[in-house]
């Protein structure tokens, strides 16, 4: 139950440079880095030695640090030449300061041909149509609640503004990782198109605004919440669905309910330093890992959502229902959080959680 603090949160700082595993094969090793802790031991127990055996590849594996600490880190050492990873897998918002910057390096497409198992959405091109990276691994944020209080699961998102949860809501703190700004969108506007301009954002403020008086808490500890969400003290919010779902095959009284408008689906991306020399072998790597029997180990190893369509894969009903939906979900709008960050935070924060 604490799975997601490692997916995203234990890899704090250097230290997890210090002693990457390296599995042995002919010639360089290629540098992955992943989130560290929990991710980082199931890539190294379960996909690395396949695609080792397989290609002849060795990894050595790299635990990054959180945020865009890893960004700035790949900035500095490609200045100088160097890359301490060749592939990365990176937050959303990171990978695209690093395609501003022009980080990456560009990519042959005719060396993976498995990119065409990928939807558009994680295929990532260089304004002039070059390619840099793909999706890596995803999870979703879905609408959670205490089976003890709410005996019949919510079916819109709509429930966060219902005047009969006064005082009863957990929410995450941040306009960049809540996406409530787009789940509000979705609800009430259509859909993410009306957050093009800062009127239209400030419409979407307007009405999140209305959602404040059924807050009990506004998170950035995810396991305080997931605590009171358990307890019934704070019986619904947003949550990640795996992490939910893990709970409740303990015994815990919760659910995770995909709403009707969907849920919201995040990402990490396979991107290549710009002053990695491993290209051709980072290449055979990221097409490897677009493989769908290689995305249903994932999401049975690891607990992510597969990156290509389900149909491709061999998950079971229940396998799939563990880690994603068939409903279409709310993709975020990360370039809100980079071309309007300031602006974006400082209304949230009178607007919102202030």
């Amino acid at each position: 139950m604490k799975r997601r603090s490692f997916l995203v949160g234990t890899a704090a700082g250097l230290s997890a440079l210090a002693a990457p595993a390296i599995l042995r094969a002919q010639g360089t090793a290629l540098k992955v880095g992943t989130y560290g802790g929990f991710f980082q031991d199931s890539f190294d127990q379960h996909i690395y030695p396949d695609f080792t055996a397989e290609t002849g590849i060795a990894i050595e594996s790299i635990g990054e640090p959180t945020g865009e600490a890893w960004l700035v880190q790949l900035e500095q050492a490609a200045r100088a030449g160097q890359a301490p990873a060749d592939v990365s897998m990176m937050a959303q918002v990171a990978r695209l300061k690093g395609e501003r910057s022009g980080l990456w390096l560009p990519l042959d497409e005719s060396a993976m041909p498995n990119l065409a198992n990928l939807p558009e959405h994680f295929v990532h091109r260089y304004p002039d149509g070059r390619l840099y990276g793909t999706g890596a691994v995803s999870w979703y944020i879905t609408l959670v609640t205490n089976t003890d209080v709410y005996p019949e699961p919510p079916t819109s998102w709509q429930a966060l503004w219902d005047p009969a949860n006064r005082d009863r809501l957990g929410l995450l703190a941040l306009a960049s990782n809540s996406f409530l700004l787009e789940i509000t969108a979705t609800t009430f506007f259509g859909g993410t198109d009306i957050l093009d301009t800062e009127e239209g954002v400030m419409q979407v403020l307007e009405k999140l605004a209305e959602v404040k008086p059924n807050v009990r808490l506004w998170y950035r500890d995810e396991g305080q919440f997931q605590q009171a969400l358990q307890s019934g003290e704070i019986p619904m919010g947003q949550y990640y669905h795996d992490v939910t779902g893990l709970a409740a095959a303990e015994g815990q009284p919760v659910r995770s309910t995909f709403p009707a408008e969907g849920a919201v689906l995040d990402s990490g991306s396979w991107v290549v330093s710009k002053a990695s020399t491993m290209q051709e072998q980072a290449q055979i790597f990221i097409n490897y890992m677009a493989r769908p029997e290689i995305q249903a180990k994932l999401s049975r190893f690891v607990g992510t959502a597969p990156t290509v369509d389900r149909s491709l894969t061999d998950l079971t009903d229940e396998e799939f229902a563990a880690v994603a939906s068939d409903l279409p979900p709310i993709l975020p709008r990360y370039d809100l959080y980079i071309d309007r960050a300031d602006w974006v935070n400082q209304k949230w924060s009178e607007m919102i959680t202030g």
